[in-house]
């Protein structure tokens, strides 16, 4: 049996978000991210792109290439939403629909060619349509037997394009493409390949299998199959988000310890009310620490029973901090994160009452965040 798979890419997912809330950005170089000077790029528009912004890049930076940038803080909550509920929407046309991110989505609609009348590249324009019409995002999809295809198809059509690549048709579409467009070519394989004048897709389809592992070692084989058009054609109709976390790049380096716990506990809280959003408990929490001189450090431990509390979770966070502060140097970023979930059985009977009394306490806390807004209520850090 054919496989068809689709992959379906929101073009600027959030600026695209912030654009339908606010009209005048349309047209306009916008970018998500940190306001400031020292914050990061998440998200660029085209007309931002043009002069060389891209994701990932320093605010300042960005603002630099385009003085005219606007640099919007971002609703992260609100692309969550959107998100599941274009999920939930692309399920009604689907019958296995793989969320790959926040902003992409794989799409199994092998054996539906008699439900869509032998058209599923018909199918794909009317997709794109209708998310369009109903959601007011731009999107890209592309069609061909596998994950991998599909992926590279819709990074050459963005934005707004959409794609068929026939079946036995793979390896043509992909020759002519530069070595980059391969999902895991990064700058060192990228630069390790061009030294060798592989440039473009086509040239390491010439390659054997022992030449290009001696090239990339064991992931040679990988870039091999990619290159003939061979990848994955399963979806895992179940994505699972394996951590939850939070970081703060300060205005100004901060060297007061007391203000450093202060900014800790905000973005604990920040991480538990999330957690408890998803009806999860982590076990292993995570501390990330970058100092003024940008040298970064990364500290985990791991509870014996998992939570969601604020209050214990902030005590295991300000211990780490505590061990790992070591330098006399301002630091410049805070994270916190919560990963290792099982389900939070908030509903089970608890042998201790004043378990159940904090259980109570939080939920109230997060029922009034959720109506009034995160600042409304704090549960404080002792």
């Amino acid at each position: 049996m054919k496989k068809y798979i689709a992959h379906i890419d929101l073009d600027c997912f959030f600026v695209s978000v912030e654009r339908i809330k606010d009209p005048s950005l349309i047209g306009k170089p916008v970018a998500v991210g940190g306001t400031g000077r020292r914050g990061v790029v998440s998200s660029a528009s085209y007309e931002a792109r043009a002069f060389g912004v891209r994701s990932a890049m320093p605010t300042g930076q960005a603002l630099d290439l385009c003085p005219n940038l606007i640099v919007v803080h971002g609703s992260h909550g609100e692309y969550g939403k959107i998100s599941k509920k274009l999920y939930r929407f692309l399920c009604d046309y689907a019958p296995v629909v793989q969320q790959a991110s926040i902003d992409e989505m794989y799409m199994d609609f092998t054996g539906c060619e008699k439900l869509y009348n032998n058209d599923l590249p018909g199918l794909m324009r009317t997709l794109q349509a209708l998310v369009k019409r109903e959601f007011s995002l731009p999107c890209s999809i592309a069609l061909s037997s596998n994950k991998v295809v599909s992926k590279i198809a819709t990074g050459c059509v963005k934005p707004e394009g959409c794609i068929t690549i026939e079946h036995g048709l793979e390896k043509e579409f992909l020759a002519p493409l530069d070595i980059n467009v391969i999902p895991g070519v990064g700058k060192k394989t990228e630069l390790e390949l061009r030294k060798y004048d592989i440039n473009f897709i086509r040239d390491i389809q010439k390659l054997s299998k022992e030449t290009i592992e001696t090239i990339l070692g064991d992931h040679g084989g990988y870039f091999l199959r990619t290159a003939m058009g061979i990848g994955g054609d399963t979806l895992e109709v179940e994505w699972i988000r394996k951590s939850i976390s939070n970081e703060n790049t300060f205005g100004k380096d901060i060297s007061n310890k007391e203000e450093l716990l202060t900014h800790l506990f905000d973005l604990t809280e920040s991480v538990c009310y999330n957690t408890r959003r998803y009806g999860w408990k982590g076990k292993t929490i995570k501390l990330k620490l970058r100092y003024s001189d940008f040298s970064t450090i990364t500290r985990n431990v791991t509870l014996s029973e998992p939570t969601n509390d604020d209050k214990v979770v902030f005590e295991a966070v300000k211990s780490i901090f505590l061990k790992a502060y070591t330098r006399k140097m301002p630091v410049r970023l805070l994270g916190v994160g919560l990963t290792q979930f099982s389900e939070a059985a908030d509903k089970s009977l608890s042998l201790f009452p004043e378990d159940d009394k904090r259980t109570h306490v939080l939920n109230a806390v997060d029922a009034l965040r959720k109506k009034f807004g995160d600042d409304a209520i704090h549960t404080g850090s002792v």
